[in-house]
């Protein structure tokens, strides 16, 4: 019989496999072009302020130590880390076992706007908070042309 756990990252997965180990596709999300794939199942919102766009990420039990935040080349924003597994003991009985470890990675196109030399990172109380300042958008120029005749 097959039972299903469910995974703090988002849908379920069988406790046949390792129920410890998680793995995510790399998977790009632009929005401004391109092809969507699948999403992997760390959650992360994505908001865009006048001033910047905004990336959070509940990563509750992550030290800032076992997440990454890159751009690269490109202007791919890439958030990526990994939980430890919880240390078995020889005498240790696990009733239940919901909570995720392992690998995890998520990758976002930015649009041109993006100040990709300023981005900041914090983590506070298991939210990890990326900020991508933005350009400002310049005004069009009008010119006046004279008309002859």
């Amino acid at each position: 019989m097959t039972s299903l756990i469910p995974s703090i990252f988002g849908g379920l997965r069988n406790n046949n496999s390792d129920p410890m180990s998680l793995s995510l596709s790399l998977d790009v999300w632009d929005p401004f072009g391109g092809e969507t794939s699948a999403m992997a199942n760390t959650r992360i919102d994505w908001k865009e302020t006048p001033e910047a766009h905004i990336f959070k990420a509940d990563l509750p039990g992550i030290k800032k130590e076992e997440v990454k935040v890159e751009v690269e080349e490109g202007r791919v924003l890439q958030i990526s880390g990994e939980r430890s597994k919880e240390k078995e003991e020889k005498n240790d009985k696990w009733h239940r076992v919901e909570r995720s470890s392992g690998k995890f990675m998520r990758r976002f196109r930015l649009p041109e706007n993006a100040k990709v030399d300023e981005v900041k990172a914090s983590i506070e109380n298991g939210v990890l908070t990326v900020r991508v300042p933005k350009t400002k958008l310049k005004k069009p120029e009008i010119r006046s042309i004279e008309i002859s005749g």
